[in-house]
Protein backbone atom coordinates (compact mmCIF):
# COMPACT_ATOMS: atom_id res chain seq x y z
CA UNK A 1 0.00 0.00 0.00
CA UNK A 2 1.20 3.81 -1.04
CA UNK A 3 2.07 6.04 2.04
CA UNK A 4 0.84 9.14 1.52
CA UNK A 5 2.72 12.35 2.57
CA UNK A 6 1.00 15.03 4.02
CA UNK A 7 1.89 18.57 3.59
CA UNK A 8 0.71 21.70 5.40
CA UNK A 9 -1.01 24.04 2.56
CA UNK A 10 -2.00 27.57 3.45
CA UNK A 11 -5.53 28.61 2.09
CA UNK A 12 -7.03 32.48 2.62
CA UNK A 13 -10.64 32.91 3.69
CA UNK A 14 -12.25 36.05 4.93
CA UNK A 15 -12.71 35.87 8.20
CA UNK A 16 -16.83 35.90 8.55
CA UNK A 17 -16.99 32.97 5.61
CA UNK A 18 -14.65 31.14 7.83
CA UNK A 19 -16.61 31.53 11.33
CA UNK A 20 -19.85 30.91 9.79
CA UNK A 21 -18.60 27.78 8.39
CA UNK A 22 -16.68 26.51 11.45
CA UNK A 23 -19.54 26.88 13.73
CA UNK A 24 -21.60 24.63 11.16
CA UNK A 25 -19.05 21.90 10.70
CA UNK A 26 -18.23 22.15 14.50
CA UNK A 27 -22.06 21.08 14.74
CA UNK A 28 -21.53 18.06 12.70
CA UNK A 29 -17.94 16.94 14.68
CA UNK A 30 -16.24 17.66 11.36
CA UNK A 31 -13.12 20.16 11.60
CA UNK A 32 -12.42 22.89 8.66
CA UNK A 33 -9.74 20.51 7.65
CA UNK A 34 -11.42 17.24 7.77
CA UNK A 35 -14.08 19.04 5.83
CA UNK A 36 -11.87 20.17 3.43
CA UNK A 37 -9.67 16.89 2.48
CA UNK A 38 -13.25 15.31 2.42
CA UNK A 39 -14.33 17.84 -0.32
CA UNK A 40 -10.81 17.23 -2.22
CA UNK A 41 -11.41 13.64 -2.16
CA UNK A 42 -14.72 13.62 -3.62
CA UNK A 43 -13.27 15.97 -6.00
CA UNK A 44 -10.45 13.49 -7.16
CA UNK A 45 -12.89 10.56 -7.00
CA UNK A 46 -15.85 12.26 -9.28
CA UNK A 47 -13.59 14.16 -11.49
CA UNK A 48 -16.31 17.08 -10.70
CA UNK A 49 -16.73 19.14 -8.08
CA UNK A 50 -19.03 17.44 -5.45
CA UNK A 51 -21.75 19.40 -4.95
CA UNK A 52 -24.54 21.85 -6.58
CA UNK A 53 -23.60 25.17 -7.58
CA UNK A 54 -26.39 27.68 -7.18
CA UNK A 55 -26.64 31.50 -6.81
CA UNK A 56 -27.31 32.84 -3.50
CA UNK A 57 -31.08 33.18 -3.14
CA UNK A 58 -32.03 37.08 -3.93
CA UNK A 59 -32.86 39.29 -0.99
CA UNK A 60 -35.33 42.15 -1.68
CA UNK A 61 -34.15 45.19 -1.84
CA UNK A 62 -35.56 47.96 0.66
CA UNK A 63 -38.12 49.63 -1.52
CA UNK A 64 -39.56 45.72 -2.40
CA UNK A 65 -38.89 44.86 1.53
CA UNK A 66 -41.59 47.63 2.54
CA UNK A 67 -44.43 47.09 -0.23
CA UNK A 68 -44.30 43.46 0.33
CA UNK A 69 -44.84 44.36 4.10
CA UNK A 70 -47.39 46.80 3.00
CA UNK A 71 -49.09 44.69 1.42
CA UNK A 72 -48.94 41.72 4.03
CA UNK A 73 -51.09 44.29 6.73
CA UNK A 74 -53.21 45.21 4.01
CA UNK A 75 -54.25 41.57 3.56
CA UNK A 76 -54.75 41.31 7.50
CA UNK A 77 -56.48 44.24 7.77
CA UNK A 78 -53.70 46.08 10.14
CA UNK A 79 -54.53 49.16 7.69
CA UNK A 80 -56.79 50.24 5.10
CA UNK A 81 -56.65 49.00 1.86
CA UNK A 82 -57.45 52.45 -0.20
CA UNK A 83 -56.81 51.24 -3.74
CA UNK A 84 -59.07 51.37 -6.27
CA UNK A 85 -60.91 47.81 -7.57
CA UNK A 86 -63.01 47.58 -10.36
CA UNK A 87 -65.53 44.64 -11.60
CA UNK A 88 -64.25 44.79 -15.55
CA UNK A 89 -61.73 46.06 -17.66
CA UNK A 90 -63.24 48.82 -19.17
CA UNK A 91 -63.59 50.71 -15.92
CA UNK A 92 -59.79 49.79 -14.47
CA UNK A 93 -58.97 51.51 -18.52
CA UNK A 94 -60.90 54.43 -17.90
CA UNK A 95 -59.35 54.54 -14.64
CA UNK A 96 -55.77 54.74 -16.00
CA UNK A 97 -56.66 56.66 -18.95
CA UNK A 98 -57.79 59.99 -16.39
CA UNK A 99 -54.47 59.51 -14.08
Amino acid sequence: MATSVMKPTTVRFDEGLKADATDILDSIGLSLNSYLTLALRQLVNQRRVPFDLAPAPEVPNEETRRAMILADAKEMGLIRDDAATFDNVEDALSYLEAL
